[in-house]
């Protein structure tokens, strides 16, 4: 397998390693960058399945804060490593190559304020884990972590109030609702992607509060297609 340094989209001087046959980032990652909201008084903020560290980069693009990366795949994580080192972020960005489930042998339990994931969206079987390369397997099928235990892990990182955002693909919001619950993550805001609005929607973008109120703001619908930039896409929607 062998990388190659792409541009990051529409962010100017930010690059990033990847692999055409085995691994390559996609919008899902961007889109949930853009989403995710970062405060000034968030100091500990961690994204995981974190792949080439797309959403790292442009968090500290757009925040300034140091974020932590975790990635599983040895061969992905040193992508990410090698991304991070040509943007000069080595001193902003840190990736961990571990599976998620072993995060608390680096990160205490409920002191994170921000988590970020654009995790495996879809359920094992024969089909999938046959007709694509391991690499590709375990990036896009829950082989290595499932929804119940991101939930779970996401809950016992978080502090009382922080903040989950996750992209994943509609047909899963009901599991994805009934399983936050059972650990104490409130989806607060909740909003579809779509390539064309004459068909159903091809993502799905949440931000969850730990220990939150019951109330969901969802909002408009944005179409994907043509768009030429995707800095500040969610400004205009944050506002109602």
């Amino acid at each position: 397998m062998k990388s190659n340094l792409n541009y990051l989209f529409d962010y100017p001087n930010l690059k990033v390693y990847q692999d055409d046959d085995s691994f390559k980032f996609s919008l899902d990652s961007i889109l949930l960058a853009e989403f995710a909201k970062i405060k000034p008084k968030d100091n500990k903020i961690i994204d995981l399945c974190t792949g080439n560290a797309v959403i790292p980069i442009i968090l500290n693009y757009k925040y300034n804060k140091e974020i932590t990366g975790v990635e599983y795949q040895e061969f992905i994580y040193n992508m990410a490593v090698n991304s991070v080192k040509y943007n000069n972020l080595d001193n902003k960005i840190k990736i961990i190559n571990d599976d998620v489930h072993n995060l608390t042998n680096y990160i205490e339990k409920h002191s994170v304020d921000v988590i970020t994931s654009n995790p495996p969206y879809f359920k094992v079987n024969e089909t999938s884990r046959t007709n694509l390369s391991e690499t590709k397997c375990i990036a896009r099928h829950e082989v290595k972590l499932n929804l119940e235990d991101l939930m779970k892990i996401v809950s016992d990182l978080l502090k009382n109030k922080g903040r989950f955002y996750l992209v994943h693909i509609p047909e899963r919001i009901d599991e994805i609702i009934i399983k936050a619950k059972e650990n104490k993550l409130a989806l607060k805001r909740l909003q579809f992607i779509y390539s064309d609005f004459n068909k159903k929607p091809v993502m799905a973008l949440m931000e969850f509060y730990k220990e939150g109120s019951f109330g969901v703001k969802v909002l408009p619908p944005i179409n994907i297609t043509g768009l030429e930039t995707y800095q500040n896409l969610f400004k205009e929607s944050d506002k109602l």
